[in-house]
């Protein structure tokens, strides 16, 4: 870097000299090169106390640069500045266009046909498995060695579509397969006769779809096709490595529930067993019905006439009947012969708004009151009762104060009588 030929300002006050320096060896003159801007000031040597700087002088016009002179003595290093901060981040630029697409390579020459693997026995032909969910696309692996080809099994029928399953993860590639030795090419063999074309089957109705499922196992062989003539035996190309498999999809969808098949008819009946030996008399059980008695009426020719209010109902006929504890003393009144405790039930169809109670020897029993105040429906009672005393006479009443004689309706709903029943059920 050349000199500035700047005049000098002012000079301060003197201080003490420091000791001289050695004077370095005269370095080669340099060419003048263009002024460069003025640099840092490097460290100052050992100098004696300076003296306060005078005021600035005018900046001089640049002058030429004047040859260089000899080298000083190179100063001790100064200690290394702090970094600076750092500046700000520039914008983010416009990202370039795609470049132009490169050319496509040449199509390398086909290699000529593999020779035929040997043709293998022919297998039954499987059912159509129902269609696993439809997998993700996985990684394609390698193309695996060919295998044999089978004979052309029979075409199962096509099973009804499964639902689309989600887009299984695809699996990684699985190790490479050993590469089977090149066999000897056979001869071109016959072509083999077309079999006829099979009737196209009905497209069965398409499945729900349903969410996308991870990657179904690989499906059933398809048939293969008549063998064509072999061509000649090109090179063996490089065994790919075996992709891992998929794991197998979610199962599809539940069809609906076919409908029942009619019953098979009824299978003939077995030969009578021997009979087995009698048991021995076991010990009395606790509880149980004790006995049991219907009476029934028929509308008509029953209750020809109104029930009114304090009367009864006539039940005239006699129904099933176990044991004599429960019977009839007239066609309104019944006898309750033992002491005990007793399910009465009653039902009567009659055409007004009105009411029915049970009565133990003419005494209302208001907790059996049963009734409606509108339409056609029939009045029905159930109560439990308990007699106190043996041979208790009940009746099943209009009550005694209502407003309405009743009338036991004939011919209900059609033209077959229509009964009315009391049934009284001994239980202890």
């Amino acid at each position: 870097m050349g000199r500035c030929n700047c005049p000098p300002g002012p000079p301060g006050p003197e201080g003490p000299r420091g000791p001289q320096g050695i004077a370095g060896p005269s370095g080669a003159a340099g060419a003048t090169g263009t002024t460069g801007a003025v640099g840092p000031a490097g460290p100052a040597g050992a100098a004696g106390t300076a003296g306060e700087a005078g005021p600035a002088g005018a900046t001089g016009a640049t002058g030429t640069a004047g040859e260089a002179g000899p080298a000083g003595a190179t100063g001790a290093t100064g200690t290394a500045g702090g970094a600076g901060p750092a500046g700000a981040t520039g914008a983010t630029g416009t990202a370039g266009g795609a470049g132009p697409a490169g050319a496509t390579g040449a199509t390398g020459t086909a290699g000529g046909a593999g020779p035929a693997g040997a043709t293998g026995a022919t297998g039954t032909a499987g059912g159509a498995g129902p269609a696993g969910a439809t997998g993700a696309t996985g990684t394609a692996g390698g193309a695996g060695p060919a295998g044999a080809t089978g004979a052309t099994g029979t075409a199962g029928g096509a099973g009804p579509a499964g639902a689309t399953g989600a887009t299984g993860t695809a699996g990684g590639a699985g190790p490479a397969g050993a590469t089977g030795a090149t066999g000897t090419a056979g001869g071109a063999g016959p072509a083999g006769a077309t079999g006829a074309t099979g009737t196209a089957g009905g497209a069965g109705p398409a499945g729900a779809t349903g969410a996308t499922g991870t990657a179904g196992g690989a499906g059933p062989a398809g048939a293969t096709g008549a063998t064509g003539t072999a061509g000649g035996a090109g090179p063996a190309g490089a065994t790919g490595a075996t992709g891992t498999a998929g794991g197998a999809g979610p199962a599809g969808a539940t069809g609906a529930t076919g409908t029942a098949g009619e019953a098979g008819p009824a299978g003939a009946t077995g030969a009578t067993g021997t009979a087995g030996a009698t048991g021995s008399t076991g010990a009395t059980g606790t509880g149980g019905i004790l006995g049991f008695a219907d009476f029934f009426a028929l509308m008509p020719p029953d209750n020809a006439t109104t029930v009114a209010p304090g009367s009864d109902v006539s039940f005239p006929q006699d129904g099933p009947v176990s044991g004599a504890g429960v019977s009839r003393t007239g066609p309104s009144s019944f006898n309750i012969a033992a002491i005990g405790t007793y399910q009465v039930f009653f039902q009567v169809s009659v055409n007004e708004p009105g009411q029915l109670l049970l009565t133990l020897n003419g005494v209302d029993l208001a907790y059996t009151v049963v009734g409606r105040a509108t339409g056609t429906t029939q009045l029905v009672g159930m109560a439990i009762v308990q007699t106190t005393v043996i041979n208790t006479i009940i009746t099943v009443r209009n009550p005694a104060g209502n407003a309405a004689a009743l009338t036991i309706t004939p011919l209900a709903g059609g033209t077959r009588s229509v009964s009315a029943h009391l049934v009284i059920t001994h239980l202890a």
